[in-house]
């Protein structure tokens, strides 16, 4: 046997797979030998989440590439986004898409390849969120001198937030309101910009004092641990506050971008608490030494006034001096008073000469006729005007009557048309549904007749009509076979035109005479088979 018979023989006894088999078993094979695994490579062809919410995009490195894909509820949880062009670290289960036959990775957790990418992130956030102008010191407010309420968002159990009310209590102790938050980890970049937008949506006067302050705080760390505060949730929330914000998030030399967005940074939680209000006792001192410079200034001018007024008073004539010039007019005015009483009497007294000559009767008489003789003219043309405005109504009135007169003709016109249009169409729809109704009535009674055919054709009397009869035993029950009747058994026989009782006969034959075979003698020549007339069994139709 030569080699390509055995070749060929040997493919014919290999097993045969379906597309879809083949398939499975490579998708089974691949999840069981590798499962949950770590990938490091650059993410290229990411065009944002899909309509549906997930992602598709491959990892890539100088020789290959994996396909690999994010599910819209794992996307949704991510820390960090995938991001075009950037290195990093995915972890997930490794499967097969057979319907196309390539194997990829399910992302379950990705996270960028050390702080070198970590940097480059945040250099490229910087940027945007610069490029929209959340960083400019025009957006900037300026800090109040003493807050009277200072919200603080930090961790609740840190050492950051008894740092800052111990710098408090030491400076100036104020009133502080603690939004307890998570300061790194899953989920701390949406709690701390909650909580900026929470201070800010305080109304004023409230049951909650609105802070006139708020201070961003947590302690130093890692760059991976400060991440929270390079989110952009937290820089737009921190843009966005319309209380004056000091961002204290980690050492001197730590710097996030919330530091750019802020109104004030501080290097350490205790400098924000420093920045945050002034040295009581520093104020007291003040204070007391404006004090003295004032009571100081206030003495001085007393003093500079006290002399100026001694000097005034020196140059100033004696009262007597000063009086005797008004006295001197005044006895003057008084000297002439009676002149000027005299004269001003005798000019009221012309004046009145003059006024009653010319109230005699005559010139009462002649003003009250032509008083008289106006009111006439006034009444006149109050007539004819009353008389001219009667006549102007009445024509107006006369033309709105027959306006209305007309429009209420067109009205019914108008109804009376739309009652004849709706009255035809109610007869045509009488007519339709009449239509209608007969022809359902036909098409059921034909479907009864139809049904009451088909019922007769498939009943069994029919059969009976044929010849053939339903035995039944004392119960009613058909009988089907012979074996089932015992001897002396009462049985009922039903014919087409009516029943018949009996009694089972003892004896049984072994065949029907339809299966009997008749014996053949051999002399004798076959009798020839005897024509049967087959039986009409009618229709079903």
């Amino acid at each position: 046997m030569s080699t390509k018979t055995l070749a060929s023989e040997t493919l014919v006894n290999s097993p045969e797979f379906t597309v879809t088999e083949l398939s499975s078993a490579l998708k089974r094979t691949v999840e069981d030998a590798y499962g949950h695994v770590r990938v490091r490579g650059e993410i290229s062809g990411f065009r944002g989440p899909h309509s549906s919410g997930h992602c598709y995009f491959a990892l890539k490195d100088e020789g290959a590439k994996i396909e690999a894909v994010i599910w819209k509820g794992v996307h949704g949880r991510m820390r960090f986004k995938p991001q075009e062009g950037l290195e990093v670290i995915a972890t997930g289960k490794l499967t097969t898409y057979p319907g196309s036959s390539k194997y990829q990775i399910v992302i379950e957790a990705i996270e960028p390849a050390g702080v070198g990418a970590l940097m480059a992130l945040m250099e490229e956030r910087k940027r945007k969120l610069g490029a929209e102008g959340l960083f400019d010191e025009s957006r900037k407010q300026l800090l109040p001198w003493l807050p009277e309420v200072i919200g603080v968002v930090t961790s609740p159990t840190g050492a950051v937030i008894r740092d800052i009310l111990h710098r408090l209590a030491d400076r100036f102790p104020r009133r502080v309101l603690v939004w307890p938050v998570k300061v790194q980890g899953e989920g701390s970049a949406e709690q701390v910009a909650a909580a900026i937008r929470g201070f800010n949506a305080l109304p004023e006067g409230g049951k909650i004092p609105r802070p006139d302050l708020l201070i961003v705080a947590r302690g130093g760390g890692s760059l991976e641990d400060l991440w929270s505060f390079n989110e952009e949730i937290v820089v737009r929330a921190a843009a966005d506050s319309m209380i004056p914000l000091i961002s204290a998030v980690g050492h001197e030399t730590d710097v996030t971008l919330i530091d750019f967005a802020a109104d004030k940074r501080a290097p350490t939680p205790t400098a924000a608490a420093e920045m945050a209000v002034p040295v009581r006792a520093e104020l007291f001192v003040e204070i007391s030494a404006y004090e003295r410079r004032m009571m100081l200034c206030w003495q001085r001018a007393q003093d500079s006034r006290r002399n100026e007024l001694r000097a005034a008073t020196r140059a100033l004539p004696a009262a007597s001096e000063l009086l005797a010039i008004p006295r001197q007019r005044l006895d003057g005015a008084t000297a002439s008073l009676p002149r000027a009483l005299k004269a001003n009497t005798h000019a009221h007294h012309r004046r009145f000469a003059q006024a009653s000559g010319g109230l005699t009767l005559r010139v009462l008489r002649a003003q009250i006729s032509q008083a008289t003789q106006r009111l006439t003219v006034s009444g006149e043309r109050l007539n004819l005007s009353s008389r001219a405005l009667l006549r102007q109504r009445r024509d107006r009135f006369a033309g709105l009557e027959v306006r209305l007169k007309a429009s209420k003709f067109a009205n019914a016109q108008a109804q009376r048309n739309i009652i004849a249009r709706d009255r035809e169409r109610a007869l045509r729809l009488a007519e339709r549904a009449h239509r209608a109704l007969a022809t359902l009535v036909q098409r059921q009674q034909a479907r009864v007749l139809t049904s009451g055919q088909l019922l007769a054709a498939l009943s069994y009397r029919s059969v009976l009509a044929r010849g053939f009869a339903l035995v039944r035993d004392e119960q009613g029950v058909a009988l089907h076979a012979a074996a089932s009747i015992g001897p002396g058994a009462r049985l009922s026989v039903e014919f087409a035109d009516g029943r018949v009782g009996t009694t089972a006969d003892m004896d049984r034959a072994p065949a029907t005479a339809r299966d009997a075979k008749p014996a053949v003698n051999a002399a004798t020549p076959a009798a020839a088979p005897k024509r049967v007339k087959p039986v009409d069994q009618g229709t079903l139709f």
